[in-house]
């Protein structure tokens, strides 16, 4: 396996980026929201709306919080030199799945593993 550990790098701290730029704006439209919200006079339906947008922001925000998390541990095995071995067998993470999910710290097979119990 020739994994590019320098581009990976780069790919993963530009998706970081764009992770914390989007948690970062979905805190100003929150806090936006929360602002209308207590503005007073609203309808019902318009009040659920604001509580459903705000609840969704907050879901969006814990799983972009989560990816960061995982890039950053990606970022921290690159410099460990463990990038691209699986945690769980301690097998080669292969190229392709590591191109689709630059963070991934599981082979394809203790993923699914993971995912089915």
């Amino acid at each position: 396996m020739t994994i590019d550990l320098s581009a990976r790098r780069g790919e993963l701290e530009r998706l970081r980026a764009r992770l914390a730029h989007a948690a970062e704006a979905d805190d100003l439209g929150a806090a936006t929201t929360e602002l209308n919200v207590a503005a007073g006079d609203q309808h019902i339906a318009d009040h659920a709306s604001d509580t459903f947008d705000r609840e969704l922001d907050e879901s969006l925000e814990d799983n972009a919080e989560e990816l960061i998390r995982e890039i950053d541990e990606a970022l921290t095995a690159i410099e460990a030199g463990t990038y691209g071995t699986c945690r769980a067998c301690g097998g080669a993470i292969p190229e392709e799945r590591l191109e689709a999910v630059p963070y991934a710290t599981l082979c394809v097979e203790d993923r699914r593993k993971l995912e089915h119990g």
